[in-house]
Order: C-alpha cells, then structure tokens, then sequence
C-alpha cells in the first residue's frame, strides 16, 4: 500500500477526509491498536464520540488518533503561539567609524558594540573617509585591526572589512 498525498493546508485529514484503506490505530487513551481497518476505527472514535485524526500522513499505513479534534488545534495554535513569542528576530545595528576617532569616542563605540552583542545583534561597522582621508587607508585599516581585537572576546567576524567606494565595511557576530 502507497502512503497517501500529504494534508492540504487546513491542516491534518479528520473523520472521512482520511483516504487511506487501513491505519495504525492510537486510542483515545494512547494505546496503540496496531493496523486496523478505515471503517472499524471510524466506528471506534464515534463510539467515543470523539475525531478520528490522521496524525502522521507519510506514514504507511497512516498513523490515525482518537481525539477530540477542537482541542487538538487549540494547543497546536498555542504551541506555535508560543513559539514566535520566543522566537528572536537578529537585527543587525551599525557604528559609524572615522580613521581619525578619538580615544573616548572610539570607547563609547565600543561600549555600544558589547551592548549590541550582548542582546543578541549583529554589528556591521562601516568605516567613512572624506576627503583626503582616502590618502590614508592604512589609518582605517589599523583601526579596524584595533576592533577585531577588541571585540574578539564576546564577538566573531562575520564578513571581513571590505572597500565600498569611500568606506569600509565588516560585519561582526555575537560569540
């Protein structure tokens, strides 16, 4: 016997939507009745007053509970409720960097940096000469050098510095 098409999108088969000849039966109370016949189990879960819900469709045959199928859905729904609640979006925030950034702003950078790692972000710092900066990239190189060293504790290069027309840009991902 060929395992039946997977459910459309309303979810799983119940009752007489389920097309398959025989199934592997699970009681309303979790024991397993083994390879039974569509109808007989149909039979049993009216007997129960209850839904005859096809639980795995790939299956051959196909795994069919006894349940109450309203309440089934209910903590299906509340299950993936909760799941997106938990669910962390990574955002990636960025630092606007100069080649010739003082020591105490290079230090609150810095201190937003960790802050960002710490919730969890990713950090994409860009580096931008003006001018006749461009003159003097290897200022911006050893900054950069001086953040991937600063950062290695708490924090793993995502995407090396590369040049974007006038700035630089890495990527750098929490640990």
């Amino acid at each position: 016997m060929k395992a039946t098409a997977a459910p459309e999108k309303g979810g799983p088969r119940t009752n007489r939507d389920i097309r398959a000849v025989q199934v592997q039966l699970i009681d309303a109370e979790g024991q397993n009745r083994g390879v039974v016949n569509l109808a007989d189990a149909q039979q049993l879960a009216d007997e129960a007053a209850l839904d005859l819900v096809e639980i795995v469709p790939n299956a051959t045959p196909p795994v069919c509970k006894i349940l109450d199928f309203g309440k089934f859905r209910f903590l299906e729904q509340k299950k993936s409720a909760e799941a997106r609640k938990r669910q962390k979006v990574v955002e990636i925030k960025e630092i606007k960097l100069r080649p010739g950034i003082d020591d105490h702003d290079y230090e609150v950078k810095m201190r937003a940096m960790q802050r960002f790692f710490e919730e969890g972000d990713k950090v994409k710092v860009t580096l931008r000469f003006r001018g006749r900066e461009m003159a003097h990239q290897e200022l911006g190189t050893q900054l950069l050098n001086r953040v991937k060293d600063d950062t290695s504790k708490y924090a793993k290069i995502e995407q090396e510095p590369r040049f974007e027309g006038r700035q630089v840009v890495m990527v750098l991902a929490p640990r």
